[in-house]
C-alpha cells in the first residue's frame, strides 16, 4: 500500500460513513461535503482526499471517478464503486466495502502481532545470552582463578560446557533473527511470492495462508455479487483478490467446472474448496437464493478461523522461545555453579 492511500480502517471507515449517507437519500457531492467539514478533520490524507473529490463531485463526475483522483483509495475499493454506480448498488457495495476492509485490518493485526512477539522474544534471548558472555561467565571465570590461582582441568571443562551452549544458542537466536529479518524485507518488497513458497512447507503456516487466501475469496465474491454481478464474473474476478497460489490453483479447477455447466457452490463442493460443511452451507444457499447471505456468513467463519490459527501459532512460539531461553540461561548457570558447589563442599 502506497504511503499516500488510506489504510485498511481509514477506507472502511469512509466506505461505511458513504454508504450510510446515500442510505439516507443524501446526494455523492453533499455526502463528501458533509464528511469534508465534520469536527474530527485533521488535514491529514484523508482530509486532502475529499478536497479532491468534492471538486471533482462539483464538475458532475460520480463517486468512483472522484475517489480515483483523490489518489488515497486502493485499486480493488474504486472498481467496485465503479460497479456499484453502474449496477445501482451503490449502497450495498459501499457496507460490503466497510466490512471488507475492517476485516482485512482486523487480520492483518493479527499477522502483524505473529511476527512481532517472536521478534521481541529473539532480541531479548541474543540480548541475555550476550550479556551471559561479556559480563557473567567472565565473572565467574574470574572468581575460580582468584580462589585457585587458575581453573583445574575439570572446572575449566565445566566453564567450557557454558561458554558452548551460550555460543551455540547465541548463533541460532542470530540466525533466526537474521531470516525473520530477511523474510519481512522479502514480503514488503515485492518478494511475497517466495516467502510465502518457504512458509507453506510448515503445515500450521500452509493453513494460515490458504485461509487467509480463501476469506480474502469469499470476501470479494461476496462484494462482486453484491455489486450486481453474474456468477461466473464475480468468482473470475475475485480469483486475483485471494493473493494465494494454492487457493488460485483450487478455484482455475472450480471455473472449468463451471465452463462444464456447474454452479459455484457445486463446484466447490466437488474441488473440497471449503471444508464438507462450509461447502454444504454454500450448496443450501444457493438452492434457497440465499447466496449473499451465505458467503458473508462465510466470511465472517473463515476470518476467525485464521485469527484462531494464528493465535495457536504465536501459542506454540511462545512457550517454545521461552522454554529455549530458560533452559540455556540455566544449564549455563549450572555448569558454571557445579565447580563453586564442589569448592564449598570440599571446604566444609
Amino acid at each position: 500500500m502506497s504511503k499516500h492511500e488510506l489504510d485498511h480502517l481509514g477506507v472502511s471507515a469512509f466506505c461505511e460513513s458513504m454508504a450510510m449517507m446515500v442510505q439516507a437519500g443524501i446526494q455523492t457531492d453533499e455526502a463528501i461535503e458533509l464528511l469534508q467539514s465534520g469536527k474530527h478533520a485533521s488535514g491529514g490524507i484523508l482530509e486532502e482526499g475529499l478536497k479532491v473529490m468534492k471538486e471533482q463531485t462539483d464538475m458532475g463526475y460520480g463517486l468512483s471517478i472522484a475517489m480515483k483522483e483523490s489518489g488515497i483509495f486502493p485499486e480493488y475499493a474504486l472498481q467496485m464503486v465503479e460497479v456499484g454506480e453502474s449496477s445501482g448498488r451503490l449502497e450495498d457495495v459501499l457496507f460490503q466495502l466497510s466490512r471488507y476492509y475492517a476485516d482485512q485490518k482486523t487480520i492483518s493485526e493479527k499477522l502483524r502481532n505473529a511476527v512481532t512477539y517472536p521478534a521481541a522474544m529473539l532480541v531479548l534471548i541474543i540480548a541475555v545470552l550476550a550479556v551471559m558472555l561479556v559480563m557473567v561467565l567472565p565473572a565467574f571465570t574470574d572468581v575460580y582463578n582468584n580462589l585457585t590461582g587458575s581453573l583445574s582441568s575439570s572446572t575449566y571443562s565445566y566453564v567450557r560446557w557454558a561458554y558452548g551452549f551460550c555460543w551455540l544458542a547465541l548463533i541460532i537466536m542470530v540466525v533466526l533473527a537474521a531470516a525473520l529479518l530477511a523474510g519481512l524485507y522479502m514480503w514488503t518488497h515485492g518478494r511475497r511470492a517466495s516467502v510465502e513458497k518457504v512458509l507453506r512447507k510448515n503445515k500450521l503456516c500452509a493453513s494460515i495462508l490458504e485461509s487467509h487466501g480463501m476469506f480474502r475469496f469469499t470476501s470479494a465474491m461476496a462484494t462482486f455479487l453484491a455489486s450486481g454481478k453474474m456468477q461466473d464474473e464475480a468468482v473470475l474476478d475475485s480469483i486475483p483478490m485471494t493473493a494465494c497460489e494454492p487457493v488460485e490453483d483450487k478455484l482455475k479447477k472450480c471455473v472449468v467446472h463451471m465452463e462444464e455447466g456447474h454452479s459455484i457452490a457445486q463446484a466447490a463442493y466437488d474441488e473440497d474448496l471449503f471444508e464438507p460443511v462450509y461447502g454444504r452451507m454454500l450448496l443450501a444457499g444457493e438452492r434457497s437464493g440465499n447466496m449473499e447471505n451465505v458467503l458473508k456468513r462465510l466470511t465472517e467463519l473463515l476470518e476467525e478461523n485464521c485469527i484462531h490459527e494464528v493465535d495457536q501459532l504465536v501459542g506454540i512460539i511462545d512457550p517454545l522461545l521461552s522454554g529455549v531461553l530458560m533452559f540455556t540461561v540455566g544449564l549455563s548457570l549450572l555448569s558454571v555453579m557445579l565447580p563453586l558447589i564442589g569448592m564449598m563442599n570440599s571446604v566444609i
